[in-house]
Formats: C-alpha cells, structure tokens, sequence
C-alpha cells in the first residue's frame, strides 16, 4: 500500500504541476504543494505561500516558515502588529518538504540546531544574519518582534514543526520520534510555556489532504423566512444551526473560504463591539439575539428552499464576520442544547459581480472601516480585472478567487503584487515596494497613485510582464549557478531576488536610456521586447553596485539595505553615471 501511495501522490503532483505551475522546478513545486495542503484550513494565497518559502541556501534546513496570529498570517509589514490583545493566539509553522521516500533523523537534527540559534533571544538578529539568509532571517525577525510585544499580555504560543516527504509515516524509525522529543523539549526551552507539536506528513497524508475539497454548496436550517423579491430571502435561524452552517462537518473551525469577500478581518475579543455581543450571548439570555443584533449579509448564486432548509450556492458571508467569529468562540464549547436564541440573516441571490461589489460596500458602511479595505469593490479594479483577462491575466481582487479555480500560479496577480511592481517601475521606489507593500493599497494618496484612470491599462500589464521575466530568469539562472558566476563576490546570505523590484526599475532605466523617465517614457517601450541579455547585464551591474554600497555600512544587513530610499538613490544616480558616460563616447 506504501508504494502505491507513493505512486498516486506522483500522479496527483504531475497533474497538478501540469494545470498550475509548469515553469516550476519539481522541487519547488512539491514545497508549495506540501504547504498548501498542510495550510489549507488558513487559506493561505500563493503570494502567502511564496512569502513563507524559504530560498537559496543558508536556511538552516527550514523550507516554510509561517506565523499566523488569530488565523491571521504575519508578513513583515503586518499593520495589526499592534493591534493584537490579550487573546492573541499566536501559531507558528516550521514545515521541512523533502521529496525523499523516508524520513531522516539528521533531517530533524538540522532543524534542532537551528531552533536553538534563532529563538535564542539573547543572540542578536546581526549575528544571526552572518549565517542564515535573508529569507529566513525577515520571518525570524518578525515573529521575534511579535512574541517581545505580546510576551507580557501572555498569549497562546502554538509551533508545530512539520516534516513532510513522500514517505510512510507507518515505517518512520523510534530515532526519528526520538529526535522529535527533543525537539519539543528545545522549544520549550528557548520559549517557555509554548505549546509544541511535531507532525509526519508522508505520501498517504498528502494524498488525503489534497482530497478536502472545499464546499461553496452548503444547507442552513432556519425557522421562518420571508423573500424579497425573486430569490432573495430574510431568515431567522437558531444560533445552533448558524454555527453548523460556518463550521465544518467536525464543528471546531470556521470555514474560512466562506470569508473571502469579508472586507474586515476578525478583530478579536477586546474590541467593543466584539466585546459587546460576547456580552450580549453571555448574560442577555431572556432576550432574544436578534433583537441586538445587525445580523449577517450572505451573497449566494443560487439557492432553493426545501422545507426549512436552504440550500446556497458560491456562499459567501460579506457582512457580519465578527459577529460570527464570536457566536463561533461562545459555542464551540457550551452545551447548546438549551441554546433557543436566534440570529437574522439577509441572503441576495445574484451572479453579477457590479451587484455583488455594491452590496459589499452598503452593508460595510455601518460601522467604521479603513477606506482601503473597500478598494476591492472600486470600478476601477473591475475594470483592470476584465482588462486582465484579455491578455490573459487573472488579477486577484478577491483574494484566492482564481487560486480556487486553479489557474496557472505565475499568472494569478494580487493587488498588492500589482501595486508593489507600480511603485518599483512606474514611481522609481523599489524600496516601499520591498519595505511596506501593504501600506501601497493601505494609504489612500499611495493607492490613487497606482490606481487611477489617467494611467493606461498597457502600463499595468507592461509592469507586470517585466517583473515577470525578471522572476523569471532569476528563477531559471542564478539558482542554477552560484551567485561568483556573475564573477562577482556576493558575499551576502541573500537570495539574489530579493533585489528583484530594483532590477526591475534598473532595466527600465536601461532600457530607456535616462534616469530621470516619466509615463510617457515607458509607454514608448509597451512594443519592445525584452531580451535576457538585458537582464543578465543589468542584474550584473546591480549586485557590483550593491556589494559597492553594502561596503560602505558594515554593519547594515542586506535586507535593511534594500528597503532604504537612499541606495535606490545612489543606483539611480550610479547608472545615471554609466549613461552619461556612454552617450559622450558616443
């Protein structure tokens, strides 16, 4: 049975490679695969899966790093950084994706001596950075920052390291359990009252996750209802059933794939108004729920009532996520028999996406929201989203929407990504682009910037097939050759694409001749095609420059250097230079 396990997890990742990542080396492909399997129930996007990748060498035997707080996934510019309270449930994820057919005890040992060195807080992120890459050290530093924050309001620490190949879990050897133990006992170690788990994931776990299919069909049972209109319901349902409704079969997490058009994220149970319906379910128990409560806005493409059931198609809950998430937290351990109370419901029945978008934005205007948070419903992302398909794009404005679809992974675009390639090349600020993507979409003068009608949707794909390529050959090339074949010492524990947005601008730079370019500079380059020796020698120039200014500050790492907006300054400059020169030899 272990060899035909083996044999069918080999069918299902050729299929898939094949449907969504071609271009991919197998081995990166079966990391991203072995990542969203063992992740699925956090939804995690594949810019979220790419993010927690850790690449090139130097990473200390760790493949995945992902740290969520509240189901939430940290990346280095989280903004709820400090926002997080005293129900802070912090898990992190260490997963080592191996393609082997065992499971090796000097696999876990590798990671042991790693844990040891980069939870150790006493030992400081510089010394830290001389022997493990960027990569890796940008998630360390962030759980690092989170964990100091949170200590002292005592959160749930959860790590759970994961050691996944294409093995049999049943033949794993007692050392390899053994090196496990120990393991858990490093973590609680070096972070005391941590919870720490270790899990085997071989080829016949891997078959069954990638087997749970996410259900966007589901029943809720109601009590009474009355339509509004063709196909438009308001119901009144029991707490108890609501809840089966958002939870899985097993009742003990939420589907958070039900979410996705939620323009609010949970906000956890110190905020008032989370405060205040926990109250409400706690101690109001002669009135009835609804009564205090807004209710919950669901939109759905079909549905049919049978009796008291109703049955929905493509559900979403677009409103009322955190009065859900805190019914979830209420009765996920109560004995709801006695429970009687009740929860309204408006359910809009449509499949037209202007439709969809406007009843997103008029039932989010209730209470406060950052107006960036609405900027997936703007016209104008409908119109870069149709824009896109034309050409062949799939532009995520609803997060993992075309991930659910499984569409190819390099031609799945995010608005962040969209955004953060905009600044690097149109904005010459690679370093925002490096530093604080989030924040691009997050401030409205940044988002209008990259988002407004006077730039011409060419641009945007223009942008978007440059960065593309840049990947691309980075992909292809320097993680084939090592870095001295650019005949260059880059002595820096750094994945070359971590300047991938520089080298971007540069080649526009390059290409146009002048530092200096505007808009109508680069819509002179929409028909020009971009060959691989422009991006070799560029790549070239930049690392020399980058070797050049990380001299100058010994004591900075590269990845603080990156961000900064002065060495985008002095490669501009720099190059500013290199064709000042060749045109007067001219």
């Amino acid at each position: 049975m272990a060899a035909n396990d083996s044999i069918i997890l080999n069918i299902i990742l050729d299929q898939e490679k094949s449907n969504i990542a071609g271009e991919l080396p197998d081995e990166e492909f079966f990391e991203l695969f072995t990542f969203e399997q063992i992740l699925k129930k956090y939804e995690p996007s594949y810019a979220e899966l790419q993010y927690g990748k850790i690449g090139g060498g130097d990473d200390g035997g760790i493949d995945g790093f992902f740290t969520f707080i509240n189901k939430k996934n940290l990346t280095e510019d989280t903004e709820e950084k400090e926002n997080f309270g005293r129900d802070a449930f912090i898990e992190l994820f260490l997963i080592q994706s191996k393609r082997s057919t065992t499971f090796s005890e000097n696999t876990v040992a590798q990671i042991i001596t790693t844990v040891m060195e980069i939870f150790d807080l006493k030992k400081d992120m510089s010394v830290l950075q001389k022997h493990y890459n960027t990569d890796l050290m940008d998630k360390v530093d962030s759980f690092r920052q989170v964990y100091r924050k949170l200590a002292a309001l005592h959160p749930i620490l959860e790590v759970t390291y994961i050691y996944a190949s294409k093995g049999d879990t049943a033949s794993i050897h007692h050392k390899v359990y053994n090196k496990a133990e120990q393991f858990k006992d490093t973590i609680c170690t070096y972070l005391p009252g941590a919870n720490a788990n270790v899990k085997f994931v071989g080829a016949r776990e891997l078959i069954d996750y990638s087997r749970l299919e996410k259900s966007y069909t589901l029943q809720l049972k109601f009590i009474d209802s009355i339509s509004s209109g063709e196909n438009n319901y308001v119901l009144l349902a029991s707490l108890k059933d609501y809840y089966d409704f958002v939870t899985y079969e097993n009742n003990d997490e939420l589907r958070q794939y039900i979410f996705t058009f939620n323009v609010r994220d949970y906000q956890g149970n110190n905020v008032a108004v989370n405060k205040d319906i926990k109250e409400t379910l706690e101690s109001d128990k002669k009135i009835d729920f609804w009564w205090l409560n807004n209710g919950i806005t669901i939109l759905a493409s079909k549905a049919s009532i049978v009796g008291k059931t109703i049955s929905l198609d493509d559900v979403q809950v677009v409103n009322g996520l955190q009065t859900t998430n805190t019914i979830f937290n209420y009765l996920k351990n109560q004995d709801v028999k006695d429970e009687n109370r009740s929860i309204l419901i408006k359910i809009v029945v449509t499949n037209d996406s202007i439709t969809r978008d406007r009843v997103i934005k008029a039932t989010n205007f209730q209470t406060t929201i950052p107006d960036a948070s609405l900027k997936a419903t703007d016209p104008i992302q409908a119109d870069i989203e149709n824009y896109f398909l034309s050409k062949e794009w799939f532009y995520d404005r609803r997060k993992n929407y075309y991930k659910n679809l499984r569409k190819p992974i390099n031609r799945i675009i995010s608005i962040p990504y969209l955004a953060q390639v905009v600044i690097a090349i149109v904005y010459r600020e690679p370093n925002i682009s490096r530093a604080t993507p989030s924040s691009i979409i997050k401030k409205d003068s940044d988002y209008k910037r990259v988002f407004n009608q006077k730039l011409n949707p060419d641009i945007y794909c223009f942008c978007i097939e440059t960065m593309k390529q840049v990947e691309l050959f980075i992909r292809n090339n320097t993680s084939k050759q090592s870095k001295q074949e650019y005949n260059i010492q880059w002595r820096h524990t750094s994945p070359i694409r971590i300047l991938s947005f520089h080298l971007a601008m540069l080649i526009v730079v390059k290409m146009l001749g002048k530092n200096d370019y505007i808009l109508t500079d680069i819509e002179s380059l929409l028909k020009v095609n971009l060959e691989s020796e422009i991006i070799s020698q560029t790549l070239y120039e930049l690392i020399e420059l980058t070797d050049q200014y990380a001299d100058s500050r010994p004591s900075q790492s590269i990845n603080t250097i990156v961000k900064q907006k002065e060495f985008v300054k002095f490669l501009i400059e720099e190059f500013g230079k290199k064709l000042n020169s060749k045109s007067s030899k001219n």
